[in-house]
């Protein structure tokens, strides 16, 4: 059956690209992990986890063990990391679909030692690893409850410690300084580790934003001191964004110009292409009002163009008055509300537009990709126009990572 024209398109071989240059820019001093929670950020786990591992990733990010049972039937031989741990009852699971659980709290080490030793598990089995909070004050261990998670990992447990991690909560602000003091707390809770009598493989640190400003080398200078393998866990620049920095970090990024900022800039191919088509179109006189609550009044003739998408679709409602979208590779603002199901164009200035025309509610329009992405764009063809996961967000009032993640399921993803 033929489907509502609102989709979105996954270019599976960009995100391998991606995946390839961004490991180039660590290489040799650290692996990546690719971040693939979310339902792969909104991408689709099912098309984009495949491609992260085609594209060489061998250790893949999930939020929850559901997520974790969900990549390991896509991807039988990787190693599947599960970052917000274990709830009550998913220990065996865990177990029985070979994820490895991050841990933190005591009770995690009760859930996940009861199901390894119901499974028959030999001491040191079940690798995890232990998330150290170093400032955020979100999820990870405190010094103060350190002593006791480490005497929980002695090698009679069923559990193995394989890695260490902690998460940059401000790799893309200030000047670094609040991520040199991270690493320093990091740094002193890795010594009371090795004290311990216990040693982990990997040091799991970094996001996209600590690997492209180029604290790669820093992370892996500290991984060293403790006879440790670097690891970093690229999200959105796996699918083709370069993080956005503090104003201030911003400028000093400038001046100085990290080699992998310059080429992330450079080389990151946008994974997601979200589209639409005009579903009719009207003239309307000064004075008609548009949408819920007259939120928007015609000053003028206006051409309007009704779309196939609302804010059931992931489309934020706030985006009336405040966001266009690309019609015909121009942009046509969104005039009042928008719908749960449909919105409306303001494509008064854009000649020959008709029911059936794309619309590009986020990703490129004309002829810039690999092709052409219109037909009888006539002088429009040129340069792809684009909308971006930053666009979306600006005009929300939040960041790209909530865009992504707020496409609906009924969008379908489609790999092209």
């Amino acid at each position: 059956m033929q489907t509502r024209p609102c989709r979105v398109e996954i270019r599976t071989r960009a995100l391998e690209e991606n995946f390839r240059f961004l490991a180039s820019l660590v290489a040799p001093q650290a692996e990546l992990l690719a971040i693939v929670k979310a339902d792969a950020y909104g991408h689709s786990l099912a098309h984009c986890a495949p491609a992260a591992v085609r594209g060489g990733a061998r250790w893949l990010g999930v939020t929850s063990v559901e997520e974790g049972v969900a990549a390991r039937a896509l991807c039988p031989s990787v190693n599947i990391l599960v970052i917000a741990g274990v709830f009550p009852g998913q220990a065996a699971a865990l177990i029985e679909h070979r994820l490895t659980p991050v841990v933190w709290d005591a009770w995690h080490i009760d859930e996940l030692e009861a199901a390894a030793r119901a499974a028959g598990l030999d001491p040191g089995a079940l690798p995890v690893h232990l998330e150290i909070d170093t400032g955020m004050s979100r999820q990870g261990t405190s010094p103060e409850t350190l002593p006791a998670i480490l005497a929980r990992l002695l090698p009679a447990s069923p559990l193995r410690l394989e890695g260490v991690m902690t998460h940059l909560f401000a790799a893309d602000e200030a000047d670094g300084r609040v991520t040199a003091a991270q690493l320093g707390r990091l740094d002193e809770t890795l010594s009371r580790i090795s004290s311990a009598g216990l040693f982990g493989e990997w040091l799991n640190v970094g996001n996209s934003a600590a690997l492209v400003a180029g604290q790669t080398g820093a992370i892996a200078d500290l991984a060293a001191r403790h006879g440790m393998k670097t690891m970093l866990r690229p999200g959105l620049a796996l699918y083709g964004l370069v993080p956005e920095f503090d104003p201030d970090f911003e400028s000093t990024l400038e001046s100085t110009q990290p080699e992998p900022l310059t080429a992330a800039r450079a080389h990151l191919q946008p994974v997601l292409r979200w589209t639409t088509e005009v579903v009719s179109l009207r003239s309307v006189a000064p004075g008609t009002v548009v949408g819920y609550n007259g939120t928007f009044v015609a000053s003028e003739p206006m051409q309007l163009a009704l779309i196939a998408a609302g804010y059931g679709d992931g489309l934020t409602r706030s985006h009336g008055n405040r966001l266009s979208l690309l019609v015909r590779g121009e942009r046509a603002p969104l005039v009042g509300r928008v719908s749960m199901d449909q919105a409306v164009l303001d494509v008064t200035g854009i000649p020959g537009v008709k029911p059936g025309d794309e619309v590009v509610i986020l990703g490129t329009q004309g002829m810039g990709r690999q092709g052409p992405e219109m037909q009888d764009l006539g002088t429009q063809a040129g340069p792809a126009a684009a909308i971006t996961a930053f666009d979306h967000a600006r005009a929300a009032g939040t960041i790209p990572w909530e865009i992504f993640t707020r496409i609906a399921p009924r969008v379908p993803r489609i790999a092209v």
